[in-house]
């Protein structure tokens, strides 16, 4: 078994047992990228002599018995996250060349763990799309199949993670962006409670939306890494402060007398017959090792994706209005005055999806829409949060999809923005609300391709997401399946 296909604690049981070094995966994993990077197209950058220094480094802290969980682990970051002396892109013309000053708050908390860095991971630019499509860098291909996209805008994350190009991975999800290519890649992929990780130095999106979150191997691998990422951080103003629990602690519980909760409204008209056979297939799965399933409404479900698509873009509106061409990043080399130079360089540096929801955003803040549009937005948000709490009065966890449909093929929704925002239909209602939600691989499709299964919980409750995940995937195997490059 080659180093590189191993999980985190796997791999620390040998590193603490002494029988392999952080050298040794280290190159492992720069092995297999050099054998199917080319292919999959998962990084923006690539950093094999800060990962040799890093490596060594945590070699010698092993070996005066200095090790935790991550310690000597390759990771791969998505290029969204500020990192110290490391290009920081964002998958974007505008900031093709930025260099960060600074480590964003959960880079610090893996380099206290002296873990590795293997590269920066490909993205939807600025982190809008749901293929990895829109990257102005490069394309990322789906491991399973190199003619269907990855999912996005975590897409690098995931195919990474994937095909073993990393032990594991940092994305961030603002609409689905972890867990929706978490389950077109087939791995485990979280979206922690809003507040629960620092958001510091993560290039914003959506702040009230925007949240961190790993994609690993497994259910165990996942609560490993949200052991270190998570907690208060002074430096985020919506970090909340509250305890971290032991994840890895609840997954040795089982779920008998759990009650589940299945909403009606995510099982709609037009989804793929094998997702829906695989979902609920896996829902009957955990009706067998002893959890209670019942049926749930989440009404307001249906204007999740228009209120989210006036939310988002407006924050995104005001967010990426530092992109003037003054202060960082690209600035056009031609501008006649002032005026014409704003205009140039936000019309060379942004790509057409980012100029979309700019302008859409503007649109819906701007005099005269604002109540019509954004206000109201926030409302149905209001009334999204209420279905939540009803229903969790009611049951312990939701399950449901994670999107509609397997991987699409490259280029197949390009042409057609709403269809390709209609994917986050089953993902955006927890991003609206800030619970947590997690993608675990419950089967695949005729054609061989992953599909997902999502769990969500009260705000603060990832230990029950994760306990049920782990209870299934200890029942089943699709975990444990390759891609086959």
């Amino acid at each position: 078994m080659e180093l590189y296909s191993l999980t985190i604690h796997e791999l620390y049981r040998l590193l603490k047992k002494g029988e392999i070094t952080s050298k040794e995966i280290t190159e492992s994993v720069f092995k297999r990228i050099g054998q199917v990077e080319d292919k999959v197209g998962a990084y923006i950058t690539l950093t094999p002599d800060i990962a040799a220094d890093m490596a060594r480094e945590s070699d010698e802290k092993i070996k005066r018995g200095n090790i935790s969980y991550l310690t000597g682990i390759p990771a791969g970051i998505k290029d969204i996250m500020c990192t110290q002396g490391i290009k920081t892109t964002c998958g974007s013309r505008m900031l093709e060349n930025f260099i960060p000053p600074y480590d964003g708050t959960v880079i610090k908390k893996l380099k206290d763990c002296h873990f590795v860095i293997t590269g920066k991971l490909n993205m939807d630019e600025f982190a809008m799309g749901s293929s990895t499509e829109h990257s102005a860098l490069r394309i990322t291909r789906n491991p399973w199949n190199l003619e269907t996209i990855p999912g996005g805008s975590s897409g690098g994350s995931a195919a990474a993670v994937a095909a073993d190009e990393c032990i594991y991975s940092l994305g961030s999800d603002t609409g689905g962006s972890i867990r929706q290519p978490a389950s077109l890649c087939g791995v485990v992929g979280l979206k922690p409670t809003y507040g629960r990780v620092s958001r510091y130095g993560l290039v914003a999106f959506a702040s009230s939306l925007d949240q961190i979150g790993p994609i690993t191997k497994d259910v165990t691998d996942c609560a490993i890494v949200m052991n270190v990422i998570s907690g208060y951080d002074p430096y985020d103003s919506t970090s909340v402060p509250r305890d971290v629990p032991d994840y890895t602690q609840a997954l040795k519980r089982g779920i008998d007398g759990f009650r589940i909760g299945v909403p009606k409204e995510y099982f709609i008209e037009g989804m793929d017959p094998d997702v829906e056979d695989a979902v609920k297939k896996a829902i009957s799965l955990l009706e067998s090792i002893g959890a209670d399933v019942i049926e749930i409404s989440l009404p307001c479900t249906e204007y999740g994706v228009a209120a989210y698509y006036i939310i988002a873009p407006a924050e995104a509106s005001s967010n990426l209005a530092r992109y003037d061409g003054v202060r960082y990043g690209y600035r056009t080399k031609d501008g006649k005055d002032l005026l014409n130079m704003y205009c140039k360089t936000r019309s060379e540096g942004f790509g057409p999806e980012v100029k979309r929801r700019i302008m859409l955003g503007t649109y819906a803040l701007s005099a005269g829409y604002y109540e019509a549009y954004y206000k109201k937005a926030s409302q149905v948000r209001t009334l999204l949060i209420q279905d939540f709490e009803k229903a969790f009065e009611m049951c312990d966890v939701i399950v449901a999809p994670v999107s509609p449909t397997p991987a699409f093929k490259i280029g197949e929704k390009l042409a057609d923005p709403l269809q390709m925002y209609l994917c986050d239909v089953f993902t955006i209602p927890a991003n609206l609300s800030g619970i947590p939600g997690i993608s675990i691989p419950c089967g695949f499709s005729k054609a061989g391709l992953p599909i997902g299964l999502q769990i969500l919980s009260k705000h603060f409750e990832e230990e029950k997401i994760l306990r049920v995940a782990y209870n299934f995937e200890q029942n089943t195997t699709y975990h444990l399946k390759k891609p086959p490059l």
